[in-house]
């Protein structure tokens, strides 16, 4: 009886290994939802348990951009290396209660991301309840 509970508890425990294993963690081609082209990559990465994204290439401007519409310490500085997502958390089976910011117009909205399979992720910005605002997909670049 108790090899058998312990085979069901080791199945159990394998099987549910590739729920856990996903993660943001990687880089992401980001696409204009208005446009629907791609227009840069954005490497997420974990930092003292909170997840951050990175602008680390942009797909449609010069490298040496600047965030003109950026507000306070960023305004002025390349994108190219810019946080634009920040302080993202686990929660149940994605990752919430961020912040993202667009660099095209400076406005920053609360954030949560999930994975939609390995390599799709859904990123929605939104202002005060999650009814308001528009979710992104974005690709996992190999």
């Amino acid at each position: 009886m108790k090899l058998k509970h312990l085979l069901f508890l080791s199945a159990l425990f394998f099987l549910s290994l590739p729920l856990t294993a996903q993660s943001p963690v990687g880089v992401w081609k980001t696409i204009d939802d208005e446009t629907g082209e791609a227009k840069s990559y954005v490497e997420i990465y974990q930092e003292n348990g909170k997840f951050y994204g990175k602008i680390v290439k942009l797909l449609q401007s010069a490298p040496d951009k600047k965030c003109d519409a950026c507000p306070g310490d960023k305004k002025g500085k390349p994108l190219m290396g810019m946080v634009v997502l920040w302080d993202l958390k686990p929660y149940k089976d994605y990752w919430s209660y961020g912040e993202i910011m667009d660099p095209n117009n400076g406005k920053t909205y609360s954030c949560s991301i999930w994975l939609e399979d390995e390599n799709t992720l859904k990123v929605r910005g939104y202002l005060g309840m999650s009814l308001l605002g528009r979710t992104q997909v974005w690709y996992r670049v190999k």
